[in-house]
């Protein structure tokens, strides 16, 4: 697998992402249980964006300073095209999280806990399943056209049918672990696991942690593949994705009252999908730059959320 890092590019990123998290438990214990405001949320959304500005203006400087100006300027943009297009995709997960706070009965002050836990698992299952993928590329470079076939083919079913719905109630994880695990029914303050007579029993907290970080998985095999097809740098692909779902919680607060406004963003992402499944599999007949695959990517997402926001609200 070849990269633009270095091990100490690596232990660098490394550790940025651990400080964060270190963080965000850390004021998660200090402020304990609480419902987050929309104030909050875009104050912290907008500290994770521009945290990913930064990594990629040291990233560009970096590389400058190693390879020269085109040469980062390139891998910059591909990074950054891999973090809009996760940051969109990701947004899908909302209505995901909406539904399993429903299902689970989660109290609102205990949301940002498990989002905080179970973005967390996601982070670690994402980084295995990308390091995988950048492994099998490295031997095997005809799955790229496998990953823009997979795309045309869930754009289209996108566009035609809408986003998959997500039935928890025939969910073979959750039905496996209500088979192997004795649960309780109160949330006990947020705590994953309790003592019942005698037994350690889960909570629906930790039911609720764990299928955050099975449901990301699946939202992952959509984009986890389109990222590849944008740069096969396992450095930017996991950099890109990983700083785009460290602010999923905070945006998952921000947008979740406007969730059902945004009824085009499934149409948009579904022509997104089209789009570099169709990069891929013409990159001979007609190659597109990154930074114009970065404007249409980007056209595509912004003119979807216009739209939806020009539409009349829906009604009870």
């Amino acid at each position: 697998m070849t990269s633009v890092a270095t091990p100490s590019l690596w232990i660098s990123f490394v550790a940025l992402v651990l400080t964060a998290l270190s963080i965000d438990l850390r004021m998660l214990h200090r402020r304990g249980a609480r419902r987050v405001g929309v104030r909050e949320a875009l104050h912290w959304t907008l500290v994770w964006i521009t945290v990913a500005l930064v990594f990629a203006a040291l990233l560009w400087i970096w590389l400058q300073r190693h390879h020269g100006m085109d040469f980062a300027t390139a891998r910059t943009q591909e990074f950054l095209t891999g973090y809009l297009l996760e940051k969109a995709l990701a947004v899908d997960n909302i209505f995901v999280f909406l539904t399993l706070f429903t299902l689970f009965k989660v109290p609102e002050a205990l949301q940002k806990k498990a989002l905080v836990i179970g973005i967390i698992g996601a982070i670690v299952l994402r980084s295995v399943m990308i390091l995988i993928g950048a492994w099998l590329i490295a031997r095997f470079e005809w799955i790229l056209y496998g990953f823009g076939a997979l795309l045309i083919f869930v754009g289209l079913r996108t566009l035609r049918h809408g986003p998959a719905e997500h039935d928890f109630h025939t969910n073979p994880v959750l039905g496996w672990l209500h088979w192997r695990l004795p649960i309780v029914t109160d949330f006990s303050g947020g705590r994953l696991l309790v003592r019942h007579h005698g037994l350690w029993c889960a909570t629906p907290m930790l039911l609720t942690v764990i299928m955050i970080g099975v449901t990301d998985l699946i939202f992952a095999i959509d984009s986890i593949p389109a990222i590849f097809l944008i740069t096969t740098d396992p450095f930017l692909v996991l950099s890109s994705n990983v700083l785009a779902i460290l602010g999923l919680r905070a945006i998952y607060f921000l947008l979740a009252g406007l969730a059902d406004r945004f009824v085009l963003l499934g149409k948009g992402l579904a022509l997104v999908l089209l789009f570099i499944g169709s990069k891929m599999l013409l990159a001979h007949l007609w190659p597109i730059s990154t930074a114009h695959s970065l404007l249409v990517i980007a056209s595509l997402i912004g003119g979807s959320v216009l739209l939806s926001l020009r539409q009349p609200r829906p009604t009870e």
